[in-house]
């Protein structure tokens, strides 16, 4: 298995809020081949209230970039790899914790690989963070993940695809819709863009308003 790196390379956005209390933050998660400056670029679209961290992945790709785990095929994680990054992402969210009696509502967004290591966050420990923004991705079926009927109850999850997206297999796409529509539990808002593998201003829009509202 491929050593993992440690600590993460983050780039961060502080909170323009005031220092009472801490910040609602968001953690990026990026996709196959990108870095931690990736999604960053939308980071002037979310409320200056909210704090930003932008995970880079811990695995480096031979072609450039960087990813979560490895893969048996496009959407399909080698158990024992996710296994590994969650439990070094896990390890750093617990240190932003340490000696910290105040509570932070924490926001898990993923892109494309991004949102299946953002959905095996939110699946090992659902009660964690405060929702969760999955975008052109798949859950990660077929690990040790516990993706059972009423696994996310009460958690809010905004969820968006592409409709020409030709990168994510469609048989992984319409059985991660089905699940989090139908069996999820989750709080969920859908979306459907006539968009490729990508994010949209429409889309960007509708995220930042989901936020709004949670």
């Amino acid at each position: 298995m491929i050593a993992i790196p440690t600590p993460p390379v983050v780039r961060w956005r502080k909170s323009a809020q005031a220092e009472e209390g801490r910040p609602p933050l968001i953690v990026m998660l990026h996709g196959r081949g990108a870095d931690e400056h990736d999604l960053f670029e939308l980071a002037p679209a979310f409320d200056p209230a909210y704090a930003i961290a932008s995970v880079r992945a811990p695995i480096a790709l031979p072609e450039g970039g960087y990813t979560w785990s490895e893969s048996r095929a496009v959407g399909r994680a080698v158990p024992e790899s996710l296994r590994a990054s969650l439990t070094w992402l896990q390890r750093w969210l617990d240190s932003l914790s340490a000696g910290r009696a105040d509570p932070q509502r924490v926001y898990l967004m993923g892109f494309s690989a991004g949102m299946a290591m953002a959905s095996a966050l939110l699946f090992d420990q659902p009660m964690r963070y405060s929702g969760a923004i999955l975008l052109s991705g798949v859950l990660p079926f077929d690990t040790d993940l516990s993706i059972t009927k009423g696994r996310l109850t009460d958690v809010d999850v905004f969820y968006a695809h592409g409709s020409f997206d030709t990168v994510i297999p469609r048989d992984l796409a319409d059985r991660t819709a089905t699940y989090l529509a139908d069996r999820s539990g989750a709080r969920l808002e859908a979306r459907t863009y006539p968009i490729a593998h990508e994010i949209s201003v429409p889309e960007l829009a509708d995220i930042t308003g989901w936020l709004a509202r949670h």
